[in-house]
């Protein structure tokens, strides 16, 4: 049914996702439903008064023509930006538009015991995605037990139509570890995908918990 796609929109407003897209997270045979672009969506149905309505209350500002904030760009989702979200701190971000090869020069500080989020800021250009996902995976030679040798996180983030500011995602708040055998550097892989599993964007990037904040 055609509800059931625009539905995931409902995701932008309350940054959460549809029912649907948790049932079917880890479902190997899960297919995504036919995309359908905006012009579709709003053009279908046109007689149907109260879904007329329905639909623009859950496409919102999508149902307007949107300039993509980057033109000359084909990808209809754009990952702009990592950032360390620590309450009562300056946001510690990481660019990703340019040289992902070079993220591993800027290494984020996180003191032992601080509770922290992740925070996700994209683009969609053109069209509404469906079923959009964060994934991370965290490993340090040489500890075993106390985060576990590889650490990994998989979260929801939705579905959203076409904007021309940035969407954004916060991750649940994590607290770091404490000790001195937990202190230390850590890689993480990182993975942003659509409800196709598609690849959006993948990169690597690195912390450090210490005892103490450097600043």
């Amino acid at each position: 049914m055609l509800l059931k796609r625009i539905q995931g929109t409902m995701a932008e407003a309350e940054n959460k996702p549809t029912a649907e897209e948790d049932l079917h997270e880890d479902d190997p045979n899960y297919r995504a439903p036919a995309q359908k672009s905006v012009k579709e969506i709003v053009e279908a149905d046109q007689e149907d008064e109260s879904l007329r309505k329905y639909k623009e209350s859950l496409l919102g500002g999508a149902i307007k023509e949107v300039k993509p904030p980057f033109p000359d760009d084909k990808r209809n989702v754009i990952v702009s930006k990592l950032s360390l979200v620590v309450e009562g701190r300056t946001d510690k971000e990481l660019d990703l538009t340019g040289d992902l090869s070079k993220l591993k020069e800027q290494v984020f500080t996180i003191k032992e015991g601080a509770k922290y989020r992740m925070k996700v800021s994209f683009y969609v250009q053109r069209e509404i995605v469906s079923g959009l996902r964060y994934e991370q995976k965290t490993s340090r030679k040489g500890i075993q037990d106390v985060l576990g040798a590889v650490d990994k996180s998989k979260f929801m983030v939705g579905s959203y139509g076409p904007k021309e500011t940035a969407h954004e995602y916060l991750t649940p708040i994590d607290e770091a570890p404490s000790g001195m055998l937990v202190r230390g550097s850590y890689t993480v892989e990182s993975k942003f995908t659509d409800d196709d599993r598609n690849s959006i964007l993948e990169w690597k990037w690195k912390f450090e918990i210490k005892k103490d904040w450097d600043d």
